[in-house]
């Protein structure tokens, strides 16, 4: 599991073209600022074309993400990847839009799945997703950064507290959502976790407060999902395109909080006898299954079993023995300003 390689993109972006404030050079400027290899803009019920491809050494890819306006309440945002064009006519059907996706050879994502909103604007209301009953999407979005700030805003004084200290409000993903998440992995549901910043770049406003809250590049060193693939990025829109959208489809990935410290070089490996495993594999057993986590600083790992914590360690690595099966997952944590926060959270290994 050595001669693999780390790319980190941030996965819900908007832009100019629906209700974000930059144009995609901008974006991508501000992602290669940040550090990023990668983007993948997804405008509402924009699917962009002849965009794609690297600028400033960073790709730039477009998905989309496709809701029904006329819906009341909203719901049921879906991120949709790598399809050939525009889907949104299929909104209102959930279920097809996913199918269709699929059979453009494309894949989804149900987008900040909960969601509790503010009550200070309509423009702030949850738009969680409604529709559980629907199957064939890749994953959830089990962090979205602009979900878990709206949630903090309860009330004027925490609005104003937050947009000038918003390190203090971002904690991690809802507990609802990773309880949804172990739910389904229990169901037998191959569900990948994704992150992201649901950036626009937008300027709230208070009275005579104006003030433009969380400009792109700030938002592209927080929520991020890291890849891990087998070749390397070599430069061509293509190739490069292609070993991001397998990674994303293998869950060869995890969701990172990069702003306390970056979360590149974790890494969540398993083996059993002769077979390896890593992030979104399935492995299985030939006798005892180990299990090895490193992440690139000391903080409070724990491994999963199944959505329970089965080990604990505080430092940067945690070996693991069990001969038990199920679901294993990763969730580490920190502190940092004041508190503990969220670090990584990784895709499961399914040990059969």
């Amino acid at each position: 599991m050595n001669n693999t390689y780390e790319y980190t993109g941030n996965l819900h972006v908007h832009t100019s073209y629906s209700d974000g404030q930059a144009l995609h050079t901008e974006v991508v400027q501000a992602a290669a600022k940040a550090g990023l290899d990668f983007v993948i803009v997804t405008d509402h019920n924009v699917w962009v074309d002849k965009c794609e491809g690297y600028y400033d050494y960073v790709l730039l890819l477009v998905g989309e993400e496709i809701h029904d306006v006329r819906r009341r309440p909203q719901a049921n945002h879906l991120l949709v990847y790598n399809t050939e064009g525009e889907l949104s006519p299929l909104a209102s059907d959930p279920q097809g839009l996913i199918d269709a996706a699929n059979q453009q050879g494309g894949f989804s994502y149900l987008a900040h799945p909960y969601e509790y909103g503010s009550p200070l604007s309509p423009s702030l209301a949850p738009i969680p997703w409604a529709d559980w009953d629907v199957t064939g999407y890749a994953g959830i979005e089990i962090w979205n950064y602009m979900s878990e700030f709206k949630a903090r805003m309860r009330n004027k004084l925490a609005a104003l507290f937050y947009a000038h200290f918003p390190t203090l409000g971002i904690r991690g993903p809802f507990q609802a959502t990773l309880r949804q998440w172990d739910q389904l992995l229990a169901q037998g549901r191959r569900v990948s976790a994704i992150g992201g910043a649901d950036a626009h770049g937008n300027t709230y406003s208070m009275g005579p407060i104006h003030r433009q809250l969380f400009p792109y590049e700030y938002l592209f060193r927080c929520i991020n999902t890291h890849i891990v693939t087998e070749r390397p990025f070599i430069g061509r829109l293509e190739n490069d395109k292609q070993l991001i959208y397998d990674a994303l489809r293998a869950g060869h990935t995890w969701v990172g909080y990069d702003l306390p410290a970056s979360t590149a070089g974790f890494r969540f490996h398993a083996r059993s006898g002769s077979k390896q495993a890593l992030m979104g594999d399935e492995l299985a057993r030939a006798g005892a299954t180990i299990f090895e986590i490193q992440t690139p600083a000391s903080a409070d790992i724990r491994l999963l079993l199944n959505g329970q914590i089965m080990a604990r360690t505080r430092g940067e690595y945690l070996k693991f023995t069990t001969a038990e099966p199920g679901v294993y997952r990763v969730e580490v944590y920190r502190n940092y300003r004041l508190g503990r926060r969220g670090w990584i959270f990784s895709n499961p290994i399914y040990v059969t």
